[in-house]
């Protein structure tokens, strides 16, 4: 039974990875390659900061979403990514038909947002839109729970080291109505970011959809327990 889950996160981990390439030639503009939805979608990473460089979570989460299309259906969805970093996930499900607020902090926002328009100009049906979020930081005032309900909501590798997690669960809590679906894939490296899983555990009811040992990790779903569950 071990040797069966080993091949099948060996298969899954190789499926995903195989997603990724390089340009076959050296140009003026350094670019990594990704096949999702159906396009070859170019990144362009920044060596400045961590929000910049395209970590494996976010190809996880995107394989998931463009392998599960009829079970998680995009299309009109309204959709907030955290920490959207180059903006790969961001690009996946605006192709795949959603309305999305992309958001990150203020110094990625520029190459997120280049990255975002050059992949998706003229290719969906909504134009994404690229925001500021400061996690726990005037969130009632820029994203009011009256007006601003969403369907799913992503994140990919937003828990590592940093002393913003107490903040990052506040802006899950404000931004997740009772049946907002959070789609979550998180690396798993140390202590702080292992008991973060605890800690959201208490507030969301928490589906593991993918385990992959091999990259150290995991793929979550997750909706906002009411006061009546245990």
């Amino acid at each position: 039974m071990e040797q069966d889950e080993n091949n099948e996160d060996a298969e899954l981990a190789a499926a995903i990875m195989k997603r990724h390439f390089r340009p076959s030639l050296i140009r003026t503009e350094a670019w990594e390659g990704y096949g999702f939805a159906d396009i070859e979608i170019k990144i362009k990473e920044s060596t400045d900061c961590y929000g910049a460089v395209l970590w494996p979570s976010a190809m996880v989460l995107c394989h998931f979403l463009d392998t599960h299309r009829e079970e998680y259906n995009l299309m009109d969805k309204n959709i907030i990514e955290l920490g959207a970093g180059t903006g790969l996930v961001t690009i996946v499900t605006s192709l795949l038909g959603a309305k999305v607020t992309s958001t990150d902090l203020p110094d990625i926002l520029g190459n997120l947002r280049y990255n975002v328009m050059r992949n998706t100009r003229g290719r969906c049906r909504h134009e994404p839109h690229v925001t500021e979020l400061s996690w726990g930081k005037e969130l009632e005032e820029h994203f009011p729970r009256a007006t601003c309900h969403y369907d799913y909501i992503m994140a990919a590798d937003v828990v590592y080291s940093h002393p913003y997690l107490h903040e990052l669960m506040e802006t899950f809590m404000h931004l997740s109505s009772d049946d907002t679906i959070i789609l979550w894939a998180m690396r798993f490296r140390l202590d702080p970011e292992n008991s973060f899983v605890d800690t959201f555990e208490k507030h969301f009811h928490l589906q593991e959809l993918y385990d992959l040992p091999s990259l150290r990790i995991k793929l979550y779903s997750a909706q906002k327990r009411r006061p009546t569950q245990n």
